[in-house]
């Protein structure tokens, strides 16, 4: 009965942690390249009651006899399926379809990763320069930041499906500007680590970026203006989820007021 009330107490942390990563996912279902939070969970221990032996008659018990202590929280993973892509009115709007992520540059000096390509043209001291609401700078795929020259009018870049980054001159001549915007990937998308907003760092588990402009062999990311990226949170999926949480929830509460009431049984009996 002890044994029953830790197991069902781990399991209703369990599902408290499960509630959390669905309610996370539910906030972030409009925000821009966010990836859907999945909680995978194991058991504990086993505590073994009879090992595999032999009766005192001679019959085999081949199977032992084991009882689990509970479970927890394994990990919670991203899934980076692609999330719906929105027509915005913004021509340094910029969405990935494929396995692709953006690179920029922290105000610390640490690239990070992210889906979310709802960048903005920020005069700097070299010119305008292409970056994040965060003034994080997005860097090309030579890891450079993104400038246009001084004579060149934001409102009148081209970025192509390939990424490269080209402009109208007043003749509605195409000019190119020998610059490529950086898209990589990852062995390991899972094994990137979350930080603030929606961006990602590169951890052993993931694997070093593969630079897709310049690696052999990679499926190469589509790159669109004027869209960004949608969440790829489903919200029928996460109300379904958050339902079958809650009812382990309670199943698991059930249990420790069952367990209790046998405890209190066994206490109130007399010879």
């Amino acid at each position: 009965m002890m044994r029953a009330l830790w197991s069902a107490a781990s399991g209703m942390r369990a599902q408290q942690a499960n509630v959390d990563a669905i309610s996370h996912n539910l906030a972030n279902v409009n925000t821009v390249g966010y990836k859907t939070e999945k909680p995978e969970f194991k058991t504990l221990l086993y505590q073994t009651i009879q090992t595999e032996t032999t009766s005192a008659n001679g019959a085999q018990k081949p199977i032992s006899a084991q009882v689990g202590l509970g479970t927890r929280v394994a990990s919670i993973t991203s899934h980076f399926g692609d999330g719906q892509l929105q027509d915005v009115e913004s021509n340094s709007a910029l969405a990935i379809e494929g396995s692709g992520l953006f690179a920029v540059n922290g105000m610390d000096d640490q690239v990070y990763y992210t889906r979310n390509g709802d960048f903005y043209w920020s005069q700097g001291a070299n010119g305008l320069t292409l970056c994040t609401s965060e003034g994080y700078q997005v860097m090309d795929s030579n890891n450079n930041e993104i400038i246009l020259p001084d004579e060149v009018d934001a409102s009148r870049v081209v970025i192509s499906t390939d990424g490269v980054i080209g402009y109208m001159d007043v003749q509605n001549q195409y000019v190119p500007l020998n610059q490529t915007v950086g898209v990589f990937q990852f062995n390991n998308d899972a094994g990137l680590e979350k930080v603030s907003g929606t961006y990602y760092v590169e951890t052993a588990a993931s694997g070093a970026p593969m630079n897709e402009a310049v690696t052999p062999g990679l499926r190469r990311s589509r790159v669109h203006q004027g869209f960004l990226e949608g969440s790829n949170v489903q919200v029928a999926d996460e109300m379904v989820n958050m339902i079958v949480a809650q009812r382990a929830y309670e199943l698991n509460s059930r249990a420790i007021t069952t367990s209790d009431t046998m405890l209190e049984q066994a206490n109130n009996l007399k010879r």
